[in-house]
């Protein structure tokens, strides 16, 4: 089974990400607490698109892809934008307080704990990031 949808690199779009996830949890049986934490994965990948794939000002669309077979769903976010690979990135040191710990970092370290596996391509011009949780 699969579902996508197309996004605008807008923050508001976010909104329908949400409801998104929430469809394709409720039509495949997902747990909602899983959706939840499927929701806030997506959440901070996508803004990562919105906010800095692309120059400031110009508009583009990316494309979230979720795919569920059998007990495993893989979401796949693709977009143009400039070459970010998100696994190459440092774990955050969470031992720091917040005033010692530099800015950024903290959403991937969130997505990395929330799914089961986080993998990065780039493939004819475009990012492909793709997050992995068993969901069942």
């Amino acid at each position: 089974m699969k579902k996508q949808i197309i996004l605008e690199n807008r923050i508001d779009e976010l909104v329908r990400l949400t409801s998104f996830t929430k469809a394709f949890g409720e039509e495949w049986n997902i747990a909602p607490e899983v959706v939840f934490n499927l929701q806030l994965a997506l959440e901070e990948c996508a803004t990562n698109v919105i906010m800095y794939a692309y120059p400031p000002g110009e508009k583009h669309t990316f494309l979230v892809t979720a795919a569920l077979e059998q007990h495993d769903l893989a979401l796949t976010i693709e977009d143009s934008g400039q070459p970010f690979d998100p696994t190459e990135v440092a774990e955050a040191d969470t031992t720091l307080t917040a005033e010692e710990r530099p800015i950024g970092g903290l959403g991937i370290f969130l997505v990395r704990r929330l799914m089961d596996s986080v993998a990065y391509q780039r493939v004819e011009g475009k990012n492909l990031l793709t997050l992995r949780k068993r969901v069942r």
